[in-house]
């Protein structure tokens, strides 16, 4: 039975990732559950998701903030990907996630160095990439989305399930690889 379940494990693994990445000065998170927001949890590990597969891919948002600014809007598309791959299941739990005002907060987090000005931009070129991979009936595209969104999915079922066949850490090279295509489609 998987009425509740869901939420909880995003709230699960929010709580895990925060406290997984804490220094030593930081408080302890909570370890109530319905101390965090489903929707919080999903906005938080769009970013933690994309932030890792940045990293993995080896790529430079803070050099290509001068020489490469799109690409922001591309890292800002891979995350409101992962996002609506995260809050998707949640409309059976009658939990329904707001993508506009949310896709701000995942900008601000991203790019937190940004001024409103270029965050702005960011938001917007982000939005269009996003619909425009969300919309393309190229069957690449169509097998790019499924299997992202599996991949999402795994690595919350990796983060959460102890029986999982793997652990997230493993999900990251590959996340990392369809951040790189993204990035590729986009050049």
């Amino acid at each position: 039975m998987m009425t509740n379940q869901y939420s909880k494990n995003l709230s699960l693994l929010h709580a895990l990732c925060l406290a997984e990445h804490r220094s030593e000065e930081d408080a302890l998170p909570s370890s109530n559950l319905d101390d965090y927001d489903p929707i919080k949890a999903a906005t938080y590990l769009a970013c933690f998701i994309t932030a890792k597969a940045i990293k993995e891919a080896s790529r430079s948002p803070a050099d290509e903030r001068y020489d490469n600014f799109d690409m922001l809007s591309v890292y800002q598309a891979f995350a409101l990907m992962v996002y609506a791959y995260l809050v998707l299941p949640l409309g059976s739990e009658n939990i329904v996630a707001d993508l506009e005002q949310d896709q701000i907060i995942i900008a601000k987090s991203l790019f937190s160095e940004l001024t409103n000005e270029e965050l702005a931009d960011i938001v917007e070129s982000g939005m269009r990439k996003f619909h425009l991979v969300g919309d393309a009936d190229a069957e690449h595209w169509t097998h790019y989305r499924e299997d992202l969104d599996k991949a999402v999915i795994a690595f919350l079922v990796a983060g959460t399930d102890d029986a999982s066949p793997f652990e997230k850490e493993e999900l990251i090279p590959v996340l990392g690889a369809f951040l790189s295509m993204l990035c590729e489609a986009f050049a």
